[in-house]
């Protein structure tokens, strides 16, 4: 995707309404290789942290996150310019109910834009990504440089188009997008440590980047009766050589 199209995707995005169907699905997934981000697991997965609707987490998943150490990675606050809240604090709601102990983390970088979230417009104003995240940490949160693959079992990056423009680029390089060094640094450690790595919304893209031929879910790259709207993203995964169902 070339970046004019990139561009004028992320625009549309930022100036339209939220709706479900226009999000893409992400997923919490097992990274050995070759397949860094294979499908969501099964409650009997050893990655074993999907919520599952309606009942509260059954007890196969419960179990499995119970005294899990987890790393969650955030990318501001906020849908159009940082991590999308409802994500991120359903994240965190069913780690906790799970049992899980998290840390939160986020890269102590500046925002490469700032939206205003009553107007959808662009606001004339500079805001820290660590700064901003720390609003949805209730401050308690530490710069994703300091985060330690040793410390913990699994990661997980909540969506907001914060990821597609805080933690890379590909807001607006698409698939030729630069992916931030701690966020690299960080999924390259996961990966090789054979941990887990949680990719939830957009960003499956990091993992696109990084791991060149990895499966991922954004949908399809067609846009079947306005069922999938990031089709275009899905077309520029696909020539990094990598699949999304």
């Amino acid at each position: 995707m070339a970046a004019g199209a990139a561009q004028a995707h992320w625009r549309r995005a930022v100036r339209g309404p939220l709706h479900a169907s226009t999000v893409p699905r992400g997923r919490c997934c097992p990274a050995p290789a070759p397949q860094c981000c294979s499908p969501s697991p099964s409650p009997q997965s050893p990655c074993g942290l999907r919520p599952r609707l309606g009942g509260g987490l059954p007890p196969s998943v419960s179990g499995a996150a119970m005294g899990k150490r987890v790393a969650v990675v955030l990318a501001g606050c906020g849908v159009f310019d940082g991590s999308e809240i409802h994500e991120a604090s359903a994240v965190l709601v069913h780690l906790s109910r799970g049992g899980a102990e998290v840390k939160i983390f986020a890269p102590n970088i500046e925002q490469r834009d700032v939206v205003d979230h009553l107007k959808g417009s662009p606001a004339d104003e500079k805001r820290n990504v660590l700064v901003e995240s720390a609003r949805l940490a209730r401050g308690n949160i530490q710069d994703l440089a300091d985060l330690k693959v040793g410390e913990f079992d699994a990661v997980i990056f909540p969506g907001g188009f914060g990821v597609a423009k805080n933690l890379c680029s590909w807001a607006v390089d698409g698939k030729n997008c630069t992916i931030n060094e701690h966020v690299n640094s960080t999924l390259q450690a996961f990966h090789t440590a054979k941990k887990p790595i949680g990719l939830c919304c957009i960003s499956p893209v990091l993992a696109a980047k990084v791991f060149p031929g990895c499966e991922v879910t954004v949908g399809q790259d067609k846009n079947i009766d306005g069922r999938f709207p990031d089709a275009e993203t899905a077309s520029a995964i696909a020539e990094l050589g990598c699949s999304s169902a």
